[in-house]
C-alpha cells in the first residue's frame, strides 16, 4: 500500500505542477498563479503521518524548483513546501478537520511558503524580488490558494485517506 501511496501522490504532484505551468499562467492575476503543488502538500499533511507530507513536500517543491520556466536558485520552493508541509501536519488531529480548520491551514501555509520563497528571494538577491511588491504577492498567492481549496483539497484528502486506511483523519 506503501507504494501505491508514493505513486498516487507524486502522480497529483505531477498533474498539479503541469497544470501549474502550462494552463495558469494564463489566467495569473498580477503574475501570481495559484499553487497547486502547495495544495497537495497540505492535502496529504492533514492526512497522513507528517514524515510522509515532508517527504512530498520536499520533492513537489523540488520538482517546481527544476521545472520551467523557473528562474530562481533551486530549493527555495522546496525549503517552503517543506516547512508548509511541517506546519499543516502539526494542525492535524485525531479526527476529521473541519471546512473551516482545512482552509485556515491552507492560508496559513500559503502565507508561509510564499512569504518564505520571496524571502530567500530577497537574502539571494533575486533581481525579480522587491520588498514593496512582496506584501502584494504573499496576498494575491493567498486568496488564489485559498479559492481553490474547495475544488482540491476534498478529492486529495479522500485519496489519501483512502490509501493510507491507518493514518487517515478523514
Amino acid at each position: 500500500m506503501s507504494h501505491l501511496r508514493w505513486l498516487a501522490a507524486l502522480a497529483a504532484v505531477v498533474v498539479a505542477l503541469v497544470v501549474q505551468v502550462s494552463l495558469f499562467p494564463h489566467v495569473a492575476w498580477h503574475g501570481v498563479v495559484p499553487n497547486l503543488c502547495l495544495l497537495v502538500v497540505v492535502a496529504a499533511a492533514l492526512t497522513v503521518e507528517a514524515p510522509f507530507a515532508l517527504l512530498l513536500g520536499f520533492a513537489a517543491g523540488l520538482t517546481l524548483d527544476l521545472a520551467p520556466p523557473a528562474d530562481h536558485v533551486a530549493g527555495r520552493w522546496a525549503l517552503a513546501l517543506t516547512v508548509a508541509a511541517f506546519l499543516a501536519a502539526r494542525v492535524r488531529q485525531d479526527q476529521k478537520p473541519s471546512a473551516l480548520a482545512v482552509v485556515g491551514t491552507v492560508a496559513a501555509a500559503s502565507f508561509v511558503a510564499t512569504s518564505l520563497f520571496a524571502l530567500s528571494g530577497l537574502l539571494l538577491d533575486d533581481p525579480a524580488m522587491s520588498v514593496a511588491g512582496l506584501l502584494e504577492v504573499v496576498l494575491v498567492a493567498v486568496v488564489w490558494d485559498v479559492l481553490l481549496t474547495p475544488f482540491v483539497l476534498p478529492p486529495l484528502m479522500k485519496l489519501f485517506a483512502r490509501l493510507s486506511p491507518q493514518w487517515a483523519t478523514t
